[in-house]
């Protein structure tokens, strides 16, 4: 059984059923898989090792970059530009086109970031990262004591200034989107299993923050990557796999994952392919509805 369906519609969305496609393996932990949507090739970090890797049909997976900040979130801004956030130096950058690296966040308050987790990019290139502590953990990142108190939900400008603190409220935030409109940010948090949503206004600044969705199920799995499709739902990681929710919070169903998934992205020539990063495994599989393009 590759899919479990809890409403019909999942079958309009989704298909009766997927196919999984594993295209590469032997990885030690994979996460923040992008799609470059002129070029045609999907970049995925290895964070425990270090390593940012790519995969395109011609070439298969090569190495991007090695080492890598122990990269985990990653996010294209409207030039194209790579939005990452490292967990070893505990910064938010982006990487030029001449394949320089600016650092856009690194302090809030003179104290050091957590370990920003996940990333996304308004279509006004302001940029919103979730800062849990999993970075400063053996594995996932460089064992340290963290600096701040709490684990936090940001905004800041494209270049770098105007960091401010959407919510400090979070156990451990973790993957985030918006909307289709773009109007509402939903932050899921990784230790309460659920999802929350909040309203953004024109500068960036957040209200709201009520929980929308809990995700239940008793496989394996828990939220993290979370994305819109270009009809509006949201797919978030769970337990047994990928969540598929409609705009008012209705389950549609879950594509069950052969391994631990903790992200996944829309790519392919018309973004009907949703490509997932499960653990040591890159997976791929066809989705009749598509995803939204990164820029």
């Amino acid at each position: 059984m590759s899919v479990q369906i809890r409403d019909e519609r999942f079958r309009e969305v989704i298909g009766d059923t997927v196919e999984l496609e594993r295209l590469g393996g032997g990885f030690t932990f994979t996460e923040g898989p992008i799609w470059h949507t002129q070029e045609h090739h999907l970049t995925f970090s290895d964070m425990p090792a270090d390593h940012m890797r790519r995969w395109s049909p011609s070439t298969g997976v090569t190495t991007l970059r090695q080492p890598s900040n122990m990269a985990n979130g990653n996010a294209y801004d409207a030039q194209g530009r790579m939005l990452t956030c490292e967990h070893a130096t505990s910064r938010v950058t982006r990487t030029e086109a001449d394949q320089s690296i600016t650092v856009l966040a690194s302090h809030y308050d003179g104290q050091e970031l957590n370990s920003p987790n996940d990333i996304v990019v308004r279509r006004d290139g302001l940029v919103f990262f979730t800062d849990p502590t999993y970075g400063r953990m053996e594995f996932f990142g460089v064992p340290r004591e963290p600096e701040l108190s709490f684990r936090g939900v940001y905004c800041v400008k494209p270049d770098g200034s105007g960091l401010s603190l959407l919510a400090d409220d979070f156990a451990q935030p973790n993957g985030l989107c918006l909307s289709l409109d773009q109007q509402r940010l939903y932050v899921n948090d990784t230790e309460r299993s659920h999802v929350r949503v909040f309203d953004v206004n024109e500068q960036g600044d957040a209200s709201g923050g009520d929980v929308w969705v809990t995700l239940d199920g008793e496989a394996e799995g828990h939220p993290d990557g979370m994305k819109i499709d270009s009809l509006g739902n949201l797919y978030c990681t769970g337990p047994g796999g990928v969540h598929v929710f409609t705009p008012d919070g209705v389950c549609l169903g879950v594509i069950l994952m052969a391994e631990l998934t903790a992200n996944f992205t829309w790519g392919g020539e018309d973004l009907r392919q949703l490509f997932f990063t499960s653990s040591t495994s890159l997976y791929r599989c066809e989705t009749r509805t598509a995803g939204l393009p990164a820029f």
